[in-house]
């Protein structure tokens, strides 16, 4: 007689099948990772081979191009496709840029101490196009920490991420950012001036509602999260709360896990008035005193606005006060002009500071 079949549990199938299917996936993730890290730490090898080669001797700069040739035609020949002069020239660039201490030596030590490569070789093609080493170690050290794609990486480049965080902070936070990213420690660490939004779509010329730019920032929240910076999650759009038979809506209520604090987000498509100000330091007194736990941090509220002006943000408000306005642009800022901003910002507080030394030295007494 056959044996009674017995009736498995669905959910103790599903909650096995889930737990094994987690299980390939992240296999698979480090599968992947390893093998992009090695793509990576190869390609930079074999840039040094090439360096090393060339300085060998004069010889190499008059034949150069045709012992690369020659090479790419071996490797694809042996390897298939891909190995073309201009991956040998890319990977031999890759080296010059991630080991700058070594360019100029006569000849290369073969004990060289490896960088520590966390990203794909698609990633650094992206970085190896950045000038400014310190503006490209900022890249690396965000794409990594935030886990961007190569797109990611791209749109945040060309939004201009590392201009638009300088010039919010000092000289010396400036330094900061390439050596450990953008740390989130305080309410100001997430502000960015502009704020960019040019994928919710809408034309910086044409005319539109603050329930429009609404609607079109839910349709793209997770860009407009990513955009925002660290840490951000989204709990309601229009929130409504009420008090002396008076009800009052917040555009957009977030929360920032790494601040442990609610962020009021109020769309203001003209410029920003005094009315405006007041309207957000009243929804923050709310959270602050009614939906704010204990352990958690002071509301933060922030305006974004089609255009803004800093002496009538300073007036309105006192100066412990934890809002902040910010411009947003519906297309990608001029990145030269940013640039230079940066680089004239960071020349007056240097000079600036340097006036302050001299005078405070000249008040000095002598003994």
């Amino acid at each position: 007689m056959a044996k009674k079949k017995e009736n498995v549990p669905a959910k103790a199938v599903e909650s096995l099948f889930n737990k094994v299917s987690n299980l390939i996936e992240q296999a698979r993730v480090r599968v992947a990772t390893a093998m992009n890290v090695a793509e990576v730490y190869t390609k930079y090898q074999i840039g040094r081979l090439i360096v090393e080669d060339e300085q060998k001797g004069q010889y190499r700069a008059e034949y150069g191009k045709q012992i690369l040739l020659n090479l790419s035609e071996r490797l694809i020949s042996r390897y298939e496709g891909g190995w073309t002069v201009d991956t040998l020239k890319r990977c031999r660039f890759f080296y010059r840029i991630y080991c700058p201490q070594q360019i100029g030596a006569t000849v290369l030590p073969q004990s060289e101490v490896l960088p520590d490569f966390t990203l794909s070789w698609s990633h650094y093609l992206v970085l190896m196009r950045i000038k400014n080493a310190d503006e490209r170690r900022f890249y690396e050290i965000e794409a990594t920490s935030g886990n961007w794609s190569v797109r990611e990486l791209q749109r945040q480049y060309g939004s201009s991420l590392y201009e638009r965080l300088a010039l919010s902070r000092d000289k010396e936070q400036i330094a900061r950012l390439s050596r450990v990213g953008n740390v989130v420690e305080k309410p100001e660490d997430i502000i960015k001036n502009p704020v960019t939004l040019e994928f919710v779509g809408l034309k910086p010329d044409a005319s539109y509602s603050e329930s429009n730019l609404e609607s079109a920032i839910i349709g793209k929240l997770q860009e407009f999260l990513l955009e925002l910076g660290k840490g951000f999650l989204f709990e309601a759009r229009q929130k409504r709360f009420s008090f002396d038979e008076d009800d009052y809506y917040v555009d957009l209520v977030l929360y920032n896990r790494l601040l442990q604090c609610y962020v009021l987000v109020d769309l203001k498509v003209d410029k920003l008035t005094h009315q405006d100000l007041g309207q957000m330091q009243m929804y923050v007194n709310y959270y602050d005193r009614y939906v704010k736990q204990d352990f958690e941090k002071p509301t933060i509220g922030i305006l974004l606005c089609k255009e803004k002006k800093d002496t009538l943000v300073k007036l309105t408000l006192p100066e412990d006060a934890n809002i902040y306005a910010s411009a947003y642009e519906l297309y990608l800022p001029d990145k030269k002009l940013l640039q230079a901003k940066v680089k004239e910002w960071v020349n007056e507080f240097e000079s600036t500071n340097a006036t302050r030394t001299v005078n405070s030295f000249s008040q000095s007494p002598i003994f």
